[in-house]
């Protein structure tokens, strides 16, 4: 920069033009360097529009997985558990194969991937880790969750004084922090791993993908769904998170239907749905493969039942992360979510919920309220539901539904209401035949 003198006591200040083009030229460069042209960003960190209002189900409790917590100081005494996990996985796999050979082995494969898997991450962390580091946690944490896994299934495998599964708090940290966004490494770096530990014939056997499902299968699969990961095998998988969210999508029907880029649309409560005689049920074992998929007829409302338990929230959280944060991705959860949201605003609607076996409840009626309330916070989404919604809102619309609603509302609500209108419809029919007997007389 220089300056040039102008008038009297005051001067031009010169901008260094080509110098400050090469600053901010670098300045992009290294903060967005250029992508190949077939990697997109998967792996994301939380939008503050979105973690705000719950910052804890972004982050990791026990075990960091990826560069993103890497370093983070309460999660370094669970990382000789992912050693000790690696080893005996190395052992397991190779008794006659010395460590250090396979290790290299293992190196020289994760090397061919690392710049691929780099830019699976969203948002700059070379400033924390370097790329030998970054090579060296994927190893690590790939055959830490590879390992996981086949112990999950195999109870064989988990030997005496296992850190995990002889300890509920290890397991309760690994059901939290292998859901998060922000806590994932690429299934490319997983798979690439599992080829090269695992022999062609435990391979065809066990594939990666059963294997990790295996884990998660208790958590909403029905046995309908779980014989639809066909369809998840052969889709494009990016990650575990990513794995869980194709669980839900791929076998749903919903999913299938052309979304309603709608903004503001309404739909009434569960409470004033069934004061307006609107049936709330819960969608019958073998007529639905996906919780997503919600069907009204009839003024019958099925609902497929949702498990709340002390991951639901984390879960449902991340999946719309992941949804907001990957434009290619259709918001089929996100839309889930509010839909549950317009249904459940106070504690007696989720009771009805309840009640009708379409919520199974492991937490405080409130609690489970305040989630559906406010998960939803932040999202922009097009919109799946908007046909069952405006079939409801149609059959609210009809006359006797819309009498009936007033009516449980304004009399029926209170037994004392109720025995008010029963006396004035007992006078009123004394009335009339009092008249009718005057006529006939």
């Amino acid at each position: 920069m220089a300056t040039v003198p102008k008038a009297e006591g005051t001067e031009v200040v010169k901008i260094d033009i080509d110098a400050l083009a090469s600053e901010m030229d670098k300045m992009v460069l290294d903060n967005f360097p250029m992508l190949p042209k077939h990697t997109t960003p998967c792996i994301f960190r939380a939008p503050s529009i979105m973690s705000t209002h719950n910052p804890e189900a972004y982050t990791p409790k026990g075990f960091s997985i990826g560069p993103f917590h890497y370093n983070e100081p309460h999660l370094q005494t669970t990382q000789k558990i992912k050693m000790r996990y690696m080893d005996e996985l190395i052992s397991s796999c190779f008794p006659d194969t010395d460590r250090k050979s396979k290790l290299k082995d293992l190196i020289a494969a994760v090397s061919e991937v690392k710049d691929e898997a780099w830019q699976c991450y969203e948002g700059s962390f070379d400033m924390i880790i370097s790329m030998d580091e970054f090579v060296k946690l994927l190893v690590l944490d790939g055959c830490f969750l590879i390992e996981f896994f086949r112990k999950h299934m195999n109870m064989e495998l988990q030997k005496s004084n296992d850190p995990i599964f002889e300890t509920n708090y290890m397991m309760s940290f690994l059901n939290n922090d292998l859901i998060l966004l922000e806590n994932q490494i690429p299934w490319l770096v997983l798979d690439c791993l599992f080829q090269k530990i695992m022999s062609p014939e435990e391979i065809v056997e066990l594939p990666l993908i059963t294997l990790v499902t295996d884990f998660f299968s208790d958590w909403w699969f029905s046995t309908e769904v779980e014989n639809n990961f066909e369809e998840v095998h052969k889709c494009e998988t990016k990650h575990i998170l990513d794995l869980l969210r194709n669980s839900l999508i791929l076998p749903s029907t919903i999913a299938k239907q052309k979304p309603t880029p709608i903004v503001n649309w309404k739909m009434m409560t569960a409470t004033s749905l069934q004061e307006a005689g609107i049936k709330l049920k819960k969608a019958k074992n073998g007529t639905t493969t996906s919780i997503l998929d919600i069907k009204f007829k009839n003024g019958i409302l099925e609902i497929p039942q949702l498990s709340l338990h002390g991951v639901t929230e984390t879960l449902f959280e991340n999946l719309i992360c992941l949804e907001q944060c990957l434009f290619s991705y259709n918001e089929v959860i996100t839309s889930y979510m509010i839909f549950l949201n317009h249904l459940i605003d106070s504690a007696e609607d989720m009771e009805i919920l309840v009640n009708n076996d379409i919520m199974e409840k492991y937490m405080e009626m409130d609690d489970a309220t305040i989630f559906f309330n406010r998960i939803s916070n932040g999202t922009i989404c097009q919109h799946y539901y908007i046909d069952i919604v405006d079939d409801i809102n149609k059959y609210c619309g009809r006359r006797w539904p819309r009498y009936r609603r007033v009516l449980k509302r304004d009399y029926f609500k209170h037994p004392w209401a109720l025995i008010s209108v029963l006396v004035a419809v007992t006078l009123l029919i004394l009335a009339f035949l009092q008249t009718v007997f005057s006529i006939i007389k």
